[in-house]
């Protein structure tokens, strides 16, 4: 089973979420767009595991969210991974407190204990909208678009879910395995 750990939208965020992929869609670029039901800020990916796992990585995260309140996050604008140079990935950039910061290092080094390594990479707080097809290219004035979308929501994050994800041919589909709640 594939797992990870993330931030599930609220009605509101994933409204404009939607919205703004549906702006996006409507593009004709070599694009594998993310369902609306598969919109989600990830905090920590863990690849292909046994279910005996489960477990340990769901009091892991219980620990790490202990004490943990409901965090603000704001819509910053459309990004792209790895560079503007090279798009492989375009994704809603978000900004939040230092608490979103703390939370997805706790779980960091809860992963650490149990055996997994670091993301080897700073954080960077997103919500991933679309790959470009493996051998594509995003065409002329793909940039000027993107920038051209700006997202206006600010949302909160009121839990944190250790997902198994289920690959198909339409796309991932996400189960939660263990459900925390900032309180």
């Amino acid at each position: 089973m594939r797992l990870f750990i993330g931030v599930p939208l609220p009605p509101n965020a994933r409204i404009e979420t939607s919205r703004l992929l549906g702006a996006l869609r409507s593009q004709d670029w070599p694009v594998r767009w993310v369902r609306d039901e598969g919109l989600h800020v990830s905090l920590k990916f863990f690849g292909e595991l046994t279910s005996d796992r489960v477990d340990a990585i769901g009091e892991m995260l219980s620990f790490a969210a202990q004490g943990m309140k409901p965090i603000v996050m704001s819509m910053q604008g459309i990004g792209v991974f790895p560079a503007w140079e090279r798009p492989r990935v375009i994704h809603l950039e978000l900004a939040a407190g230092p608490d979103l910061e703390l939370l997805q290092d706790r779980i960091e080094r809860g992963g650490e204990r149990l055996g997994f390594s670091p993301e080897g990479r700073p954080f960077r707080p997103h919500i991933t909208l679309g790959r470009v097809r493996e051998g594509q290219r995003l065409p002329s004035g793909w940039n000027s678009v993107l920038e051209g979308i700006q997202p206006d929501d600010d949302f909160i994050v009121d839990r944190v879910v250790l997902f198994e994800s289920q690959l198909s041919p339409s796309g991932p589909a996400y189960t939660a395995r263990t459900e925390v709640v900032l309180a």
